[in-house]
């Protein structure tokens, strides 16, 4: 990897964030690498300047945060084709990060990287769009919003906590009709986030597919579904005469869905690129460590596999 232009975005009011950003500004620029440095957050986008910027391709993304910074990063760069190196760094639980142990050698990590002794993982992601008009003639009337988590559509209000009645379509089939709090469609990246915590699958981040959750149905036969990854989910609300429904993508709100449009949620054509620096990087490790899988309470060995001390204990 080349080293001639890179992006370092830090987690807006986090001061260990913010130092570190410093921190790998000077050390790249003293690699003769030119570096634009800027924090990320809910009153914080850097994006849209440094794409407008540039005068070269950007070679790497450094983003110093949590899992909430990188989705962002993923949401925005991703269909520049920019590599995204996340490091916990202020972060909460990091599921989309690496280690901070893995990238406080900070010259080493440059080494490594101009070496090319690193590994790229590539994520799913999804694109959203509302549509008006016809089934045959539809019209797009927003901005195409990407996500690597999920796409969610749910009612807000401030008076009260709203339930509302979603209508899904696949691939021009009407599926259901799902009453209760809002739908997910979600990648398999952000099976382990909202969707999980709606009683959703979780999937590998190797596949692709499609996760679809109803939250908090107000029927038991309404279960969640994975769809192949080519499938095109179209769903609306019916009779939101207060106009609360919205469409959020990744925690953030998209945009309103008002009466006579609908949702047009499928794969995106691009992917988000991660950078992993770990020797070792297993999924199912991920899941015992941020969601604490410990297995049985009462502690068992297991003298067939040299890893059950690790996992029971």
């Amino acid at each position: 990897m080349q080293l001639k232009q890179v992006i370092i975005i830090h987690k807006a009011r986090n001061r260990d964030s913010e130092v570190w950003a410093e921190k790998c500004a000077r050390q790249l620029e003293q690699l003769h690498c030119r570096v634009l440095v800027g924090p990320s957050g809910p009153k914080d986008n850097p994006y849209p300047v440094f794409l407008a910027s540039i005068t070269q391709p950007i070679d790497l993304a450094i983003v110093l945060g949590g899992d909430g910074t990188a989705l962002a990063a993923a949401r925005h760069l991703a269909a520049e084709g920019i590599p995204i190196l996340a490091v916990n760094v202020g972060g909460t639980l990091g599921f989309l990060t690496e280690p901070f142990e893995a990238f406080q050698d900070t010259e080493q990590v440059w080494e490594r990287l101009m070496g090319d002794r690193y590994a790229v993982q590539t994520r799913m992601m999804l694109q959203a769009n509302i549509l008006e008009g016809s089934r045959t003639h539809p019209e797009i009337v927003s901005d195409s919003v990407l996500c690597l988590n999920e796409i969610c559509i749910k009612p807000a209000s401030i008076d009260r906590m709203p339930t509302t009645v979603i209508e899904m379509e696949v691939d021009g089939e009407v599926v259901d009709q799902y009453h209760g709090d809002g739908l997910i469609v979600a990648t398999p990246t952000g099976s382990t986030c909202y969707n999980a915590s709606a009683n959703g699958p979780i999937i590998h981040p190797g596949m692709e597919a499609i996760a679809v959750t109803p939250i908090c149905p107000l029927s038991l036969s309404s279960r969640p579904i994975i769809l192949p990854p080519g499938s095109v989910v179209h769903a609306w609300p019916l009779g939101d005469y207060e106009l609360n429904t919205k469409l959020w993508t990744d925690g953030v709100i998209g945009t309103q869905i008002w009466p006579g449009q609908r949702a047009e949620v499928q794969m995106a054509q691009c992917h988000a690129k991660f950078i992993i620096l770990r020797e070792k990087h297993s999924f199912y490790q991920t899941l015992r460590e941020k969601l604490q899988w410990a297995g049985t309470r009462v502690p068992h060995s297991n003298n067939h596999h040299a890893t059950s001390k690790n996992i029971s204990n």
